[in-house]
């Protein structure tokens, strides 16, 4: 109730909170229909965990997914952030320094197979993982979100940052050699060649040319 709200504050002419507390929520024809007819979505934070296996599967989860490619937005906010893309960081420890163990990773909502994504990033030093889930199979491209910063993807996976933070882009193209499939449990993972940008407002990335550039904060 509390983001209904703010997007009433914001200017939204109708915002509706559902509340999917358990499976059988999600077959709820009223909600879904809500779903249907909405111009924009967004998922509260908590536990990313616990937004998979409520929504995972789901007529919910499919009509997220088939409005979105219809054209309107779906956002989330720190676990919701996270639950967006097809392979999600369900969890996992701090640190800088990535190890086998240090990240859960699990399905998310399958928006995009592109990135993936990380919240509370640098307050929380959760670099070594998001490495880490990269480095498991580095096809796609790593965002770690700061505080209060949001990135915008559009069709044709270009993304622009907007907000008073920072994010963390990090590009696993070139990576030259990795020592993941050596490592055991607790043993640190040498990467090289990976490709790290930091976009503040303005800032864009094309996930298919691999492109980044600072743009205009103004």
């Amino acid at each position: 109730p509390h983001y209904v709200d703010l997007f009433r504050e914001l200017g939204a002419a109708h915002a509706v909170s559902l509340p999917f507390e358990e499976r059988a929520d999600c077959d709820k024809e009223e909600w879904l229909e809500e779903l249907r007819t909405a111009t924009g979505v967004f998922i509260t934070g908590g536990n990313q965990l616990r937004l998979s296996t409520i929504l995972g599967g789901t007529a919910v989860a499919q009509a997220i997914r088939r409005r979105n490619a219809e054209g309107i937005h779906v956002a989330g906010t720190s676990a919701g952030a996270a639950f967006m893309p097809e392979h999600m960081i369900a969890g996992g420890i701090e640190g800088s320094t990535p190890h086998p163990d240090m990240v859960t990773m699990a399905p998310g909502l399958g928006l995009t197979n592109k990135f993936i994504v990380d919240q509370h990033f640098r307050e929380r030093d959760r670099l070594g993982r998001l490495l880490t889930a990269l480095a498991y199979n580095p096809f796609a491209v790593g965002l770690g979100l700061d505080e209060n910063t949001a990135a915008f993807i559009r069709p044709g996976d270009k993304l622009d940052v907007v907000g008073s933070g920072g994010i963390t882009v990090i590009d696993p193209t070139e990576l030259s050699y990795s020592s993941m499939d050596q490592a055991r449990r607790g043993d640190p993972v040498s990467l090289i060649g990976v490709k790290l940008h930091i976009l503040i407002a303005g800032g864009r990335f094309d996930a298919v040319t691999r492109q980044a550039s600072a743009g205009s904060a103004d």
